[in-house]
């Protein structure tokens, strides 16, 4: 998987670089696994703007993804791998024994016509999920459940994974994305392997047009709006704004938000990396 550079032939194109697609084996998406996604603008179910700075963009369809990675009796075979518009991943279509079709988050290396599995007693190869008491130590995982039959939550998104760094007892220590070290029960399923699109981070948009297909609207900073507006807007001329604060008055950069008393911090062993 690579990225693309353009040469500047246009303003657009000076700074622009784009993933190469490679990787995708086709680019009509699967109609059953299709569902409606609306636009909100940002706007609630009055019509009241609750998210600024969204808004347009391309009309999407939603791919069902499976999360659950559930079917335990029959083993599956890769039949694409497809570009999705909701997420930074890649996702591939997988066919099982008994003809049914489900989508996947890809990960990293999954090639079409390779057969994956679930389960217990699976074999820890990439794209086989199973819970984490089965695999080895050491091992780069993916799509991680935070209680048994959840669904994935952890390490979705593009070229991301955890690793198994130890078990104790009922639980099992992974190392997150973020630098941090939780505790997930052992019963837990993950997928072996890392996360199609590793070179997701090296994406640059190169012009202010290809956000608004992306329905993301321009975002102006606080220190230009009015004290009306802002806690750091005002002040005559080019004013710095004081401390860097939210539009709420909330510190913007050191100030810890996480409740103290949240359930999961039992879990945590170590916190994520600044």
């Amino acid at each position: 998987m690579a990225v693309r550079k353009f040469k500047p032939v246009t303003p657009g194109q000076r700074n622009k670089v784009i993933s190469a697609f490679d990787e995708i084996t086709c680019t009509t998406p699967e109609k059953s696994l299709l569902e409606p996604l609306r636009k909100t603008g940002g706007r609630n179910n009055q019509g009241k703007m609750t998210m600024r700075y969204i808004g347009g963009g391309h009309k999407r369809m939603y791919r069902v993804i499976d999360f659950l990675r559930n079917k335990d009796e029959y083993t599956a075979v890769v039949k694409t791998i497809e570009y999705d518009p909701n997420r930074s991943a890649r996702i591939a279509l997988v066919v099982y024994a008994d003809g049914e079709k489900r989508y996947i988050i890809a990960p990293n290396g999954i090639k079409v016509g390779q057969t994956i599995a679930s389960g217990k007693g699976v074999a820890p190869e990439i794209g086989n999920s199973l819970p984490l008491a089965e695999i080895p130590l050491g091992t780069l995982v993916h799509n991680i459940e935070l209680r048994p039959g959840q669904g994935a939550a952890m390490a979705r998104s593009a070229g991301t994974y955890a690793q198994l760094t130890a078990r104790e007892g009922n639980h099992a220590i992974l190392r997150l994305p973020s630098g941090e070290t939780r505790m997930v029960l052992v019963t837990c399923r993950a997928t072996v392997g890392t996360v199609s699109n590793p070179d997701h981070n090296l994406e640059s948009d190169g012009k202010a047009g290809r956000r608004r297909w992306l329905g993301r609207r321009p975002r102006n900073r606080g220190v230009v709006m009015n004290p009306v507006d802002h806690p750091m807007g005002g002040g005559e001329g080019r004013a710095s704004g004081g401390h860097p604060r939210s539009r709420k008055g909330l510190p913007a950069k050191g100030y810890k938000t996480r409740n103290p008393k949240a359930t999961s911090n039992k879990f945590i062993i170590e916190r994520r990396k600044k």
